[in-house]
């Protein structure tokens, strides 16, 4: 979806080719669902006839301020853009509108007719970005609630490693959350964290000084980067390049260190990699994994952003654990994460612990109850690596004979009873033998 450098862009093109100058003709889209809170001919009445002074941004929202108000607002959402006709505009390949196409667009929601005869055109294919009319954009949701603009109002090292200490949440998730900084999106908090080598699921608040240095400066110079080219893929200032690459100078420049594809973000970011399938997914010959954080598909590098310490991100997935089984060790863990280490390791059961042995009728019901091989055969205490059977396997015997005991006490009674029983008849007999004897007499 557009980031700040590609809203960034579209707020340069407005600003330099249509400010100062009058909007003669307005057409908005009967688009309930992106022209939020007014009717299309309200807007374009309040459109027409106006004056742009300015265009201005923050986060991943642009407005428009009039010579009176109210203002347009646009949140581009999915797949938002700008157009000039005429003009080159950062084309963002989910959005992007052929000059072969009709135009307007198909897709505009919003055109406007300048007195020169430049036209404006904000479209959106996918329909989840919003145009507002506000009387302030700045004073009501959603531009109020947003955090510091990462690229206008970038946070200083103590106020980032202080905010950071404080949150006890994965790191790309935060990064994701508007109010805590506006503008990044999901693939730059990709880029920033792979740059600085922190995993996306590391709790922020387990953040070194060092990691959290690193992300500020990250933060800076991948955004800077990508507002500098426009956020486009064409073409790149070589001196830019080696400028931006950890403080290199400008000099001969390699094809392969540079990307044969002349493209303007530098080889070795993994914004090239990332919708490319998991296994053929690399960057600088390492190994691309994909995990969901922060509720969006993410891509890092497991050989090189390690889940430092223990403790996982609670939700994190099973299928993140296979994906990467080495992230939860500690690369450079300090003493603290030292200490928490040996005691999550004492809260965790020990090997071969006693099980507790359920009751004498419970066990009962269990022997009777499955008379398989298998079952039998789970019930054999296993030996491990040649050693006797754990304590909880000994208490077996004792349920046994139990049982032999139970059935020696049910066979003396059997016996007693036919006894009885015998004597009963043996009884019967001579009494009936007597009375024979006395009718043949």
């Amino acid at each position: 979806m557009p980031e700040l450098p590609e809203v960034e862009a579209a707020r340069k093109a407005i600003e330099e080719h249509c400010t100062g100058k009058k909007v003669r003709r307005s057409v908005v889209a009967n688009d309930s669902k992106v022209i939020e809170g007014v009717s299309p001919s309200e807007l374009e009445s309040a459109l027409v006839g106006k004056t742009i002074i300015a265009a201005l941004r923050k986060g991943k929202n642009l407005w428009l301020r009039l010579d009176s108000p109210p203002f347009p607002s646009f949140q581009f959402g999915m797949s938002g853009a700008v157009y000039i006709k005429g003009v080159a505009v950062t084309k963002y390949k989910r959005s992007a509108v052929s000059d072969e196409d009709e135009w307007p667009s198909k897709f505009s929601k919003v055109f406007m007719e300048l007195e020169d005869g430049l036209e404006l055109s904000f479209t959106d294919k996918r329909r989840f970005a919003r145009v507002r009319l506000l009387q302030d954009p700045e004073a009501v949701p959603p531009i109020s609630e947003l955090g510091p603009d990462a690229l206008l109002e970038p946070l200083q090292i103590e106020e980032l490693v202080n905010a950071l200490r404080k949150r006890n949440t994965a790191i790309k998730a935060l990064l994701l959350n508007q109010s805590f900084v506006s503008g990044i999106g999901n693939w730059i908090a990709d880029e920033v964290l792979y740059q600085a080598r922190i995993h996306p699921l590391q709790i922020a608040s387990r953040l070194s000084r060092e990691d959290c240095e690193s992300l500020h400066r990250c933060i800076e110079e991948v955004i800077r980067y990508a507002v500098e080219v426009d956020a486009d893929c064409n073409s790149f200032p070589i001196e830019w390049l080696f400028h931006y690459r950890w403080g290199k100078k400008p000099g001969k420049v390699n094809a392969v260190e540079v990307g044969a594809d002349s493209s303007q973000y530098p080889s070795n970011w993994i914004f090239h990699s990332r919708e490319k399938k998991s296994g053929e997914a690399f960057v600088d010959g390492k190994r691309i994994e994909f995990i969901a954080a922060g509720g969006r598909t993410t891509a890092f590098v497991p050989e090189l952003q390690k889940l430092i310490g223990v403790k996982s991100v609670k939700g994190k997935s099973n299928q993140s654990r296979k994906a990467n089984p080495d992230e939860e060790e500690d690369d450079e863990g300090s003493k603290g994460e030292e200490i928490e280490k040996e005691k999550e390791i004492k809260r965790q059961p020990k090997k071969g612990k006693n099980k507790k042995v359920g009751s004498h009728r419970q066990q009962k019901v269990d022997a009777s109850g499955d008379n398989s091989e298998e079952a039998n055969e789970k019930e054999k205490p296993k030996k491990k690596n040649g050693k006797k059977p754990l304590a909880a396997d000994k208490t077996q015997p004792k349920v046994v004979k139990a049982n032999r005991n139970e059935l020696k006490s049910l066979d003396i009674r059997a016996k007693a009873q036919a006894k009885e029983s015998s004597k009963k008849r043996s009884g019967s007999n001579e009494a009936s033998t007597q009375q024979k004897k006395k009718i043949r007499k």
